[in-house]
């Protein structure tokens, strides 16, 4: 696991109390090789205003960030240090898991636990951590490839179980980290060293995706709207089961620009529409809108006089249904983008359901010994 360089704090024991001390002959445990102990909490007074508060730079681990001078994962990595001071929850109780991948790299920045672990089984690990210390606060990191290719199946599995955790599924349409080959999200048509005559294939929507798959919070940020990102962060975070937030991130060195439509103050009016709950889809500064016509959605001229905002679909982020329609808004010419929460809905979790299956067997069977569980059934004794 990755954690603080800072040296932890001796413990104290509570007056009259005595020191634990090793049996005979026992050894003191021992690190890997590399590898440093957990992070103490943060001093006192050590950043921020007044005692005990904490800053970005708490959370900011020593190493060197080797990610392309331009990436959009640097934006991204300081909403999310930012972030944290306002959770309020201890850096030892925060762990970020991630697979491979340039995202991937993410635990290494950040002054908490992580681990890195292997290809597209981030969600399966992070999984068994949260069904083990339930108190812990899992943050998965993915990236387009590692979380939809390779590690799809772990990823719809995660949604469904409802684990309570946030992934953070970085999306640059492209597999950055092997330099440049088309992903599960690449446009069709798209010409890169693994497609050179136009990728094939029908790319993934991964709103859709996970909606079918049943997750229980799903949102879309992008890297160039800071603002707009840590808010959808916070909401995510304050989601009480498995939330999926889609972040739209550039890798300028083999798809610059693949978002730009949406993110360019020239162009984002026009092109992005942020859904909001409780409010009508309005766009374009209010010029523009979309209304629901049966299951399908139009867009209609706000200054023209003949539709005014009242007539705009007014998005509910608690149904399914609207999700559904609005999450199919996917790279159409004559639509907009959506950004924002299309569906937050709070259900039992699977570390709630776990756990209090656990208690109701050992009410019935009593807690069980190990002992006898390996001597039920039948033994065999080899000669």
């Amino acid at each position: 696991m990755d954690s603080s360089s800072e040296s932890p704090r001796k413990p104290t024991l509570p007056p009259g109390a005595k020191a634990p001390t090793m049996p005979p002959g026992a050894k003191a445990p021992t690190l890997p090789p590399g590898a440093r102990p957990p992070a103490g909490p943060p001093k006192p007074g050590a950043s921020g205003d007044g005692a005990g508060a904490v800053s970005r730079q708490d959370f900011a681990s020593d190493q060197d960030v080797r990610w392309c001078p331009g990436c959009g994962d640097y934006a991204i990595l300081a909403t999310v240090q930012r972030l944290m001071p306002e959770l309020g929850i201890p850096r030892e109780n925060i762990v970020f898991i991630s697979g491979i991948g340039c995202s991937s790299r993410f635990p290494y920045y950040m002054n908490t636990y992580g681990m890195h672990t292997i290809h597209g089984r981030a969600p399966t690990i992070a999984t068994g951590l949260k069904a083990s210390r339930p108190e812990l606060d899992i943050w998965v990191v993915t990236g387009d490839g590692d979380g939809l290719s390779i590690g799809g199946n772990h990823m719809i599995h995660l949604m469904r179980r409802n684990v309570n955790l946030q992934v953070l599924l970085f999306n640059n349409q492209i597999y950055g980290l092997t330099k440049g080959q088309y992903s599960p999200t690449s446009e069709a048509g798209k010409i890169t060293k693994s497609s050179p005559y136009g990728a094939i294939d029908h790319p993934f929507n991964p709103i859709a995706l996970v909606l079918g798959a049943d997750a229980s919070f799903v949102g879309r940020s992008m890297d160039r709207d800071p603002k707009h990102m840590k808010e959808m962060l916070k909401r995510a975070h304050g989601h009480r089961g498995a939330s999926f937030l889609e972040i739209y991130q550039n890798c300028n060195i083999f798809n610059d620009g693949a978002f730009f439509q949406y993110t360019e103050k020239d162009t984002k009016p026009e092109r992005a529409i942020f859904i909001e709950h409780g409010k009508p889809l309005v766009y374009s500064g209010g010029t523009k809108g979309l209304r629901l016509e049966g299951f399908h959605l139009e867009t209609v001229d706000l200054d023209g006089g003949a539709w005014s905002a009242s007539d705009c679909l007014v998005y509910d982020e608690t149904s399914y249904e609207l999700a559904s329609i609005v999450g199919r808004l996917f790279r159409r010419d004559d639509m907009p983008q959506p950004f924002g929460v299309f569906y937050a809905k709070e259900r039992t979790t699977y570390e709630d359901a776990l756990h209090a299956q656990i208690a109701e067997i050992r009410g019935k069977a009593g807690k069980g010994r190990l002992e006898d569980l390996l001597h039920a059934g039948d033994t065999w004794e080899v000669a």
